[in-house]
């Protein structure tokens, strides 16, 4: 099912940041459960995963919350870009609030000096430089609060205290003890923080923007009335359409190939450096960049069931499944800010009582305490920095479904492997024929083929090509039945047949023929699959199939020991001699082998309660179970493959194992990066809490810092965007 029917969507203005996706969850709960909301930050999109509810309901209700809202598909149809106030206001408004300090100081500095400007001094003015400059403060205050005012008033309404109702009481609050210049810097600097924000996002968006664009808006389709090709936009373009792809052009649609080959670019989507060679027949993929050839290819998806477009979705839809740091920090916030409004009031209120002093000076100092208890730079610095996180790891062919699966590659102690296509090429070919006297090794490849036509696995398409490689008729099967793990059993003619390993041979008591036995042993002792094949009497024969490991598979182990993972283990349902071949060709510390599914789920656990922290890896459909089961489910090869990408936690787009050690890698920077501006922020908060305490703090001086703060966890963040 796609996005666009499962989901109710809106873009939701203004929402780039955690504090309004608390705002929204809050002001829906009555009507919708928290886990049917969904938000993607970088395009500011809300999506609502239930039916009972109108479109209207729910923007009215996000209006009470202070935000704007309309139908994900207006904002479509209006062509994404708003005009140019809408678009610009928020900066216009900000640099108007900036001219008008700069110009209110001018006239303070002119009747009081620069120094005595600066601290706001009011002493012996001039009358009309003292209402030119009040004046100037007091506009610059309307127009740096323009959008925060109505957010604090809608924050008063819901009873929440969030930090547009912090930065509107210090501002309010200064205005009447009549320090209007710091007031008038505290609106301008928390605008400008506000500008920040959005610009961080906006970063962040722009590496899923890349990979939006990576097809182009329309195709070249084969016109059957005019036998020519027209260009058409790919959104009008239909499954089983002909397209033309010319030398060099991006692949528009996923297809077949069905005239020409070319080598094909598909480091977009799949983060490969090499160009793979392509051939009739042979599945391309949206993003993609054609070679030095034209092709033709007939399409298999529409451009909304695109494999690129399951990748946006997938990271559009990531971002709402929360990290452990996240999480932490939004339950921080929630106890930090009241207590620094309560620590505030106390200063207020108490202080001048106690000490008997004067009540300006303790207010003004509550106040610099409520402007630093406005957790911007906590609360935005983990959100920007697994957004760039999981965009990163898109850009390169490494899908991660959610922010909670960021924080355990970097933990992992133990990884599992399937055998065939994760550790090995996953194109195994017939290597030997062993047959009893009674069938002909051609009759063989025919009962084999032909059974192996009806399931889809690297052994099966082996067998297929053998057959066809050697003109052998493939018939058809009929009654076919998978048993899982096992093999696959059916009627040919009026005969029934089966296939499947060693132990499925000995499960129905026919492997009696030993000088057949003594063969398949040895070949399977040399590291050889062995597939038997027989009838209801005996065993009629065995193919053995052989798959080399991948290339760089003995390089990547050595860096995941490297990067601290004591355990790999290989699972497989082969048996035992290829199983021990592979592995010490690998260099894999342990294997298990002759495995049905139950039985890997079985050795996952055990994996589990040994190592706590296990990652299985496979392709993501037949070892959907132990993936379901491991810490960390890891699909390889999922580009084209939907399943793959629906069942794993994260999916290598590619068939690239080097992959890993990236991941790992990326996974254990995302998580620095987070700690360092965590630790920055809360530092920064004990610092200027102590000093405005000792009064030596001033508003402007407070805002100044959380600006800062804000603007140094922002970069931190987004250096995982260079990585």
């Amino acid at each position: 099912m796609t996005d666009s029917n499962r989901y109710l969507r809106f873009k939701v203005y203004g929402l780039d940041c955690i504090e309004e996706v608390n705002v929204i969850k809050k002001t829906l709960s009555k009507k919708i459960p928290a886990e049917n909301m969904e938000f993607d930050l970088l395009n500011g999109k809300l999506l609502i995963n239930q039916q009972d509810i109108s479109s209207k309901e729910i923007i009215s209700l996000i209006k009470k919350a202070g935000l704007n809202a309309i139908a994900w598909d207006k904002y479509l149809s209006n062509g994404k870009n708003p005009n140019f106030l809408s678009k610009y206001l928020r900066l216009i408004t900000t640099s108007i609030c900036g001219i008008l300090i700069a110009f209110a100081y001018l006239f303070h500095s002119i009747d009081h000096g620069f120094m005595h400007a600066f601290i706001g001094s009011e002493n012996d003015s001039s009358e009309i430089f003292l209402f030119i400059s009040q004046l100037s403060y007091l506009l610059a205050i309307v127009f740096g609060s323009w959008f925060v005012f109505p957010k604090a008033i809608s924050s008063i309404k819901r009873l929440d205290a969030d930090m547009n109702l912090l930065m509107v009481i210090a501002i309010v609050c200064a205005i009447i003890i009549g320090q209007l210049f710091e007031a008038a810097v505290v609106s301008f600097l928390f605008a400008l923080s506000l500008i920040l924000e959005s610009w961080s996002v906006s970063n962040a968006r722009s590496a899923i923007t890349k990979l939006m664009n990576l097809t182009p808006d329309t195709a070249l389709v084969y016109c059957c009335n005019d036998k020519q090709f027209e260009e058409k936009p790919i959104a009008e373009i239909n499954v089983g359409k002909r397209i033309l792809i010319k030398p060099g052009q991006k692949i528009a649609l996923d297809g077949i190939i069905i005239k020409g080959n070319s080598f094909i670019n598909q480091a977009p989507i799949t983060g490969e450096s090499i160009p793979v060679e392509k051939q009739i027949e042979d599945e391309v993929f949206a993003g993609s960049i054609n070679g030095n050839s034209a092709i033709e290819i007939k399409t298999t998806k529409t451009a909304d069931n695109s494999s690129i477009a399951k990748v946006i979705q997938a990271v559009e839809h990531a971002q709402s499944k929360r990290s452990k740091a996240e999480k932490w920090v939004d339950k921080f916030a929630r106890i930090y800010t009241p207590s620094m409004i309560l620590l505030a009031l106390i200063i207020a209120v108490f202080a001048p009582l106690i000490l008997n002093q004067p009540w300006v000076n303790w207010i003004y100092q509550a106040l610099v305490i409520l402007v630093i208890a406005c957790p911007c730079a906590l609360v935005i610095s983990t959100p920007i920095s697994i957004v760039s996180s999981l965009a990163k790891a898109a850009q390169n062919g490494v899908l991660i479904k959610g922010g909670n699966f960021i924080e355990i590659p970097a933990k992992l102690k133990a990884i599992a492997f399937d055998k065939t296509g994760t550790l090995t090429q996953g194109k195994p070919s017939v290597k030997e024929i062993i047959t009893n006297n009674n069938f002909s090794k051609k009759q063989l490849i025919t009962i084999a083929a032909s059974l192996e036509k009806t399931v889809d696995h690297p052994i099966s398409k082996a067998i297929i090509d053998y057959a066809n490689q050697n003109n052998i008729k493939i018939e058809e099967a009929v009654n076919t039945k998978v048993i899982g793990g096992k093999g696959i059993a059916g009627e040919i003619g009026d005969s029934y047949f089966w296939l499947g390993s060693h132990a499925f041979a000995h499960e129905k008591q026919l492997c009696e023929d030993t000088s057949l036995h003594n063969q398949a042993a040895k070949l399977g002792d040399d590291g050889f699959s062995l597939i038997f094949v027989g009838n209801n009497q005996e065993v009629i024969g065995t193919i053995a199939i052989q798959d080399g490991i991948k290339n760089n598979i003995q390089s990547s182990l050595k860096q995941l020991k490297a990067l601290g993972v004591e355990q790999t283990v290989m699972l497989t349902g082969d048996n035992k001699g290829t199983a021990k071949a592979i592995a010490e060709q690998a260099g894999i510390d342990d294997f298990y082998a002759e495995l049905l599914p139950e039985d890997k789920v079985t050795k996952i656990e055990e994996l589990v309660n040994k190592y706590k922290n296990v990652a299985m890896i496979g392709d993501g459909i037949n070892d959907a179970p132990a993936l379901a089961r491991s810490n960390l489910g890891i699909a390889m090869g999922a580009i084209g493959n939907d399943v793959a990408i629906e069942t794993a936690d994260i999916a290598l787009m590619s068939d690239d194992i080097s992959k890993l050690p990236w991941l790992i890698k990326h996974s254990r920077k995302t998580l620095n990066i987070i700690k360092q501006n965590i630790t920055f922020s809360i530092v920064i908060k004990a610092i200027f809490i102590s000093l405005a305490i000792a009064d030596l703090a001033t508003l402007w001086m407070a805002i100044a810092a959380d600006m800062g703060a804000t603007f140094i966890v922002i970069i931190n963040a987004l250096r995982l965007l260079k990585s």
